[in-house]
C-alpha cells in the first residue's frame, strides 16, 4: 500500500508483526495463568504424620469452621470449602500430607487454594505451624541417621584343639 504521496507504508509486513506480537502476548498470558493455577504452598512438618494430620483437620474444621467435603487419612488429603476473611463466598481448597521419610518423622504439607491469591495458602500453612508449636511444643530434635556399623573382627575363641 502507498500513501497519497507515493511512499510505501509497509503494510505488507505489518500483519506478520501484529500476528507475532499477538502470539507472544497469548503465550505470556497462558504461561501466567498456568503458573497461577499450579501455585501451591508447602510446609515441612517435623511433628510426624499423625500429629500433623490431626492438627490440620482441627485447624480446618474446628478452628476455622470450614466445611470438609472429603477426607482420607490413609492417603493424606482434605478437600474443604475455604472462606476468606475478605469474602463471604467459599472457594475450594485442598490440603495434602506427604511422608518425606520412611520412618514418618517428617511430613510435607501442601495447600492449594486455586481461586485465591497465593498468600492465602501461605497464611493457612503459617497458622498450622503456629498451632502445632502451641499444642505440641517445640518440634522433636532431629536425630542424625546412624552411621553404618563398622564390622568387628570375630571374637577369638581360644587356641585351636590339636595345635
Amino acid at each position: 500500500m502507498t500513501s497519497p504521496g507515493g511512499r510505501d507504508l509497509g503494510w505488507g509486513r505489518r500483519p506478520v508483526v501484529v500476528a507475532t506480537m499477538c502470539a507472544a502476548l497469548v503465550g505470556a498470558a497462558v504461561a501466567s495463568v498456568a503458573s497461577a493455577v499450579s501455585a501451591k504452598a508447602s510446609y515441612e512438618s517435623p511433628y510426624g504424620y499423625d500429629r500433623t494430620w490431626n492438627a490440620a483437620l482441627r485447624l480446618i474444621r474446628v478452628d476455622n469452621g470450614w466445611k470438609v467435603n472429603e477426607k482420607d487419612e490413609a492417603n493424606g488429603y482434605l478437600l474443604f470449602d475455604y472462606k476468606s476473611p475478605e469474602s463471604a463466598k467459599a472457594s475450594p481448597g485442598s490440603l495434602e500430607l506427604v511422608r518425606t521419610k520412611d520412618d514418618g518423622a517428617s511430613v510435607s504439607v501442601l495447600v492449594q487454594l486455586p481461586q485465591m491469591p497465593h498468600y492465602h495458602e501461605q497464611v493457612l500453612l503459617d497458622s498450622l505451624a503456629a498451632k502445632m508449636r502451641r499444642e505440641y511444643g517445640d518440634p522433636p530434635a532431629h536425630r542424625p541417621a546412624p552411621a553404618h556399623p563398622v564390622p568387628q573382627d570375630p571374637v577369638d575363641a581360644g587356641p585351636d584343639v590339636g595345635d
